[in-house]
């Protein structure tokens, strides 16, 4: 019998009384955050900080969170739990703690760009918005050899301006920047049967966009936590079955995103056990050029979802 999750909660001086319009939601896992956590340390705001360590095991590091929790003049609150609950699960539970009437979900290796960010995501709490994606960029993230695969493709694919996002909104929605009206989390909370890496949010947006307009908007954030190659792989390969359960749910949506497309054009390829291994060692040799890397990466891919399509 699997023992249950044991949560330990520690709090700053500024929490107990606070009355936040706007709960900040930080999932860690074996993360630092607390780069995130100084620039966030705005009272003006008017918001809170949550933090969640998914069962990282870490003692040293969950001390280093909760000092730096404690310090913060913000109400802020650690959570720590004892064993790993995973990504939908995770934010759930964050919500949880939340008391504002937005929520703001960021990820842990993700740093604001602008010093008004959380004043300008107070902005749009403001106004009402049901769901909001303020992007990310590169800007701020080092360069170098190991993740330079990541950095290409990331650029290509993610790190958009608003008015592209808005054209295909639920598919540029991720929980790195992402803002959330209370209520319309409460009825529609992340799918806690997605497991591993990947789609959770993406699958998340698509219930959401059928009931509340997403709103795309350009307050971002820095994703600092780039990949090396075999990690991006490892991922992927992760999100296989991530990806099925999309395609179960919300076949008329994804069959328009270039991943399933794609997929479907592999699937009558014969011979898939050779060529599949094959794209995955072309997208890892760090000494062919990147271009033909991330192609590769994006065929490896797509190759991982044809028994879904």
């Amino acid at each position: 019998m699997t023992a249950p999750i044991t949560e330990i909660r520690i709090e700053n001086a500024a929490w107990a009384s606070a009355r936040p319009r706007l709960s900040v939601l930080i999932p860690t896992f074996r993360d630092d955050p607390s780069a995130l956590l100084k620039a966030l340390d705005d009272p003006g705001a008017h918001a809170e900080i949550v933090v969640l360590d998914d069962g990282g095991g870490d003692d040293a590091l969950a001390e280093r969170i909760a000092r730096r929790i404690e310090k913060l003049r913000v109400p802020a609150r650690f959570v720590r739990l004892s064993s790993n609950e995973g990504r939908a699960k995770g934010r759930n539970r964050l919500a949880s703690h939340a008391r504002g009437e937005h929520l703001l979900f960021l990820d842990s290796d993700m740093l604001p760009d602008t010093p008004d960010f959380l004043s300008r995501w107070a902005a749009v709490a403001e106004s009402g918005a049901p769901v909001a994606f303020g992007g990310f960029t590169l800007d701020q993230t080092p360069q170098r050899p190991e993740t330079a695969l990541h950095r290409a493709m990331a650029l290509k694919s993610d790190c958009t301006p608003a008015p592209e996002r808005a054209k295909a909104p639920e598919k540029h929605v991720f929980t790195s920047n992402l803002l959330v009206r209370r209520d319309v989390f409460e009825t529609i909370g992340f799918d806690e049967g997605f497991a591993g890496w990947g789609w959770e949010d993406v699958e998340w947006a698509m219930r959401v966009v059928r009931q509340h307009p997403i709103l795309h908007i350009d307050n971002t954030a820095t994703h600092l936590g780039l990949d090396a190659a075999t990690t991006m792989a490892a991922k992927y390969e992760q999100s296989a079955a991530n990806f099925a359960r999309v395609v179960a749910s919300h076949r008329d949506i994804v069959s328009a995103y270039p991943s399933y497309k794609v997929a479907k054009a592999l699937k009558p390829f014969p011979l898939r056990g050779v060529w599949r291994p094959m794209l995955k060692r072309v997208a890892l040799a760090e000494a062919a050029p990147v271009s033909l890397r991330a192609f590769a990466m994006r065929l490896y891919r797509a190759s991982l979802y044809i028994e879904a399509v």
